[in-house]
């Protein structure tokens, strides 16, 4: 075989670069929006401005003396009717109001207080543990920061919502079964989950009103816009509601209303 003339070969430092063969490019699949209000920012003015009228200082219905007590009560709230919750806790609150008389009475006597509240063991044991903690990293006192309290026992981000709220007068929205209903019920704030739900709501509820949105809308689901049927002759809003639930004829609005503020669509 004939070697390969000189011009053939060729130059040491001075070959091609081949170039580097594609990747396949895959068509990632955009995340999927997540839903908005059905309603314009006039329209949730107008909603929340009702409710002010309608209940101007609404208050929550857990019986509590100072932020530890309502942090305890809401605690126990889980999974329980405030009114059983109020029942039980009407005695506690009277020897133990403050983590140190708490922690002092023990988890057996803590016990033997809530007993009529469901799943009242597991509770006594998170009462005595987050008085703990607040004493170990907080001198007794509970902290006005969310990320702090959610490291407490028994204690999640709704519970510290309320605490944050009605404690301490910052602009939380604690979703519980109620709001995450009616966010999703009337299109007011559509999520799958609470955080979702959470999230819309402090998106779109003017700031003027945030201080007692959360008790506006519990109350509403509570006593208005019901689980099994709600209460659409009695609703403040039915005629601004866009849920598919409500009846067909609409009543007039129980509060005084200000029609130069309703968006002409209405």
């Amino acid at each position: 075989m004939s070697k390969p003339k000189s011009k053939d070969r060729p130059v040491p430092g001075n070959e091609v670069a081949q170039p580097e063969p594609k990747a396949k490019t895959v068509n990632a699949r955009p995340a999927p929006r997540r839903p908005r209000s059905l309603y314009t920012p006039a329209e949730v003015h107008e909603i929340f401005r009702r409710f002010s009228v309608q209940r101007p200082e609404p208050k929550g219905e857990l019986e509590h003396v100072n932020a530890f007590t309502l942090l305890v009560a809401v605690v126990l709230s889980a999974q329980a009717t405030d009114a059983g919750v109020n029942k039980a806790t009407r005695a506690l609150f009277q020897v133990a109001d403050t983590p140190q008389k708490m922690l002092a009475l023990g988890e057996e006597k803590v016990g033997d207080y809530i007993r009529t509240i469901g799943l009242w063991r597991n509770k006594a044991k998170n009462v005595i543990a987050l008085s703990q903690a607040l004493i170990r990293d907080h001198h007794g006192e509970v902290p006005d920061d969310r990320d702090e309290l959610v490291k407490l026992p028994g204690v999640g981000r709704k519970t510290a919502n309320v605490v944050l709220n009605m404690a301490f007068g910052q602009h939380t929205m604690a979703v519980d079964t109620h709001i995450l209903r009616i966010g999703n019920r009337i299109g007011l704030a559509p999520g799958k989950t609470p955080e979702q739900v959470e999230a819309e709501l402090v998106r779109i509820i003017p700031d003027e009103f945030m201080r007692h949105a959360h008790h506006w809308l519990i109350l509403h689901g509570r006593y208005v816009c019901k689980a099994r049927k709600p209460d659409c002759p009695a609703c403040v809003i039915a005629d601004i509601c866009k849920s598919a639930e409500k009846t067909t004829s609409i009543p007039a609005p129980l509060v005084e209303l200000a029609p130069q503020e309703i968006p002409q669509s209405l």
